[in-house]
């Protein structure tokens, strides 16, 4: 086959069937949308498959799905994995754009976890099927794009290899899955909402859970599905009813999300009807197999994807609120109309515009945000309202970030607050001052609310 090409209505699936009896190690790189998808294929077998689209917002959503099994997969070592492997995230995609050839970060950060001994060999040999399916999922519904096929000179270290017709056996039954959802619900990536003036009908309606009408303000429905650790389809099959009903709204994905393409514009027609019954039908029949083989020391045929996730109906944990008195200086937005509070963030800068900016992206959700923009008053503010998490800009007058978080970090009642830097710093050098000082991670100026929203998912929720 040729090189490189260009169609106007790509075959997706049809093009990696022809690398089958590839004998080389290459990498087959498809442009679509100004999204990037890099398949890596060893001797006909796929070792691994990621897209431009925040590929650690993937690996974090599918480590935490893990840690409910393997207790080393701590929320510090994820973020630990995310300081050093995730760069800026328009640089690494221009580097890895220009040349293929290179490991992709995430990869290196599984490499980094196994050689660390907090994932076993066999552990991450189930973690990359995963990862592998989410990413050829969005592949398969690429309708018009460009590809080129390069050899892969730097060869990867092999974690598994897994057989291309298995992989797209599995990765088109859940398309047809989330196609049976349409038009309600056409991606992963949309976002719920509880419609609060709704009134749909109770009558054989499925009993939602409290804690999930709690975080349908702003998460999407795979971003959900990891917090609930449900299935996604189970949970879009959950919400369905609710949806047609018109309790439940939905917007559509947050950037960069949408830039990913839907099933109602790129699946074609499946020959067969699926209705919610086969769903259902799935679900019971996979929704008993979590994560196959973890743990055994047997021989696993990583050559076959493991079946989907099973639910566990764990409940959040429930927080009271706590009404404080506050200065001029500081501003406390409850963030929801349900009185139920569940994390309150402290956001310290002299930025008037920025603390106004961090209240409106959270405003509907969640969470209780306390402005401060006096930092030198910020610590006794701080150790007063005793937050969940602290978003602090490096840049402020009087005294900067790093010195503020090396007092925050000093006073014993805040040593596991995650700190995150604010700031318009890209540097290597700034991250790693960073991280001596006790920051927990970085949002870079200027930000979006899925990129706010992200840091709080990991680490928070």
């Amino acid at each position: 086959m040729n090189n490189s090409g260009t169609f106007t209505k790509l075959r997706p699936q049809s093009l990696l069937k022809q690398l089958f009896n590839c004998s080389e190690s290459i990498c087959l790189q498809v442009f679509s949308n100004s999204v990037s998808w890099w398949i890596y294929l060893e001797q006909g077998k796929i070792i691994y498959a990621t897209h431009s689209i925040e590929p650690f917002d993937r690996l974090e959503r599918h480590l935490r799905r893990l840690s409910h099994q393997i207790p080393s997969l701590t929320n510090e070592v994820r973020v630990q994995l995310r300081l050093m492997f995730e760069s800026d995230t328009h640089s690494q995609v221009v580097e890895h754009e220009r040349n293929s050839k290179n490991q992709p970060p995430e990869y290196q950060a599984i490499q980094w976890l196994i050689s660390q001994q907090y994932l076993h060999s066999t552990q991450a040999a189930v973690l990359i099927p995963e990862l592998v399916k989410e990413v050829l999922e969005s592949f398969l519904l690429i309708k018009k794009g460009t590809y080129e096929l390069t050899e892969a000179l730097n060869r990867m270290p092999i974690i598994c290899r897994l057989n291309v017709e298995n992989v797209l056996e599995r990765c088109q039954a859940r398309l047809e899955s989330w196609k049976s959802f349409e038009p309600q619900i056409s991606s992963p990536y949309q976002r719920p909402y509880l419609l609060i003036t709704g009134k749909p009908s109770k009558q054989n309606l499925p009993e939602l859970q409290p804690n999930l009408t709690n975080w349908m303000k702003g998460f999407s429905l795979r971003h959900l599905a990891v917090i609930m650790n449900q299935d996604e389809i189970e949970l879009a099959h959950n919400l369905y009813p609710y949806i047609i009903q018109g309790g439940i709204i939905l917007h559509e994905p947050d950037p960069p999300f949408d830039q990913l393409p839907n099933t109602l514009e790129d699946l074609a027609q499946s020959s067969k009807l699926i209705t919610l019954v086969d769903v259902i039908d799935e679900l019971s029949t996979t929704n008993s197999k979590a994560y196959p083989g973890i743990f055994e020391d047997n021989k696993t045929n990583v050559e076959q994807l493991p079946q989907v996730s099973e639910s566990l109906k764990e409940n959040l944990q429930k927080f009271t609120i706590t009404n404080n008195i506050n200065p001029a200086s500081e501003r406390v937005i409850p963030a929801t109309v349900t009185g139920k509070k569940t994390y309150k963030i402290v956001s310290v800068d002299d930025s008037p515009t920025i603390l106004k900016e961090i209240s409106r992206f959270l405003e509907n959700e969640n969470f209780s945000v306390v402005t401060i923009n006096e930092p030198l008053k910020a610590v006794m503010s701080i150790i007063r309202h005793k937050p969940d998490l602290i978003l602090l800009d490096l840049n402020m007058v009087g005294i900067d970030g790093y010195e503020l978080c090396q007092i925050i970090r000093n006073n014993s009642l805040f040593k596991e607050i995650p700190i995150i830097f604010v700031t318009g710093n890209k540097g290597l050098v700034d991250k790693v001052k960073a991280r001596l000082v006790g920051a927990s991670g970085y949002l870079t100026k200027p930000f979006t609310r899925a990129e706010l929203l992200k840091i709080v998912f990991m680490h928070l929720i």
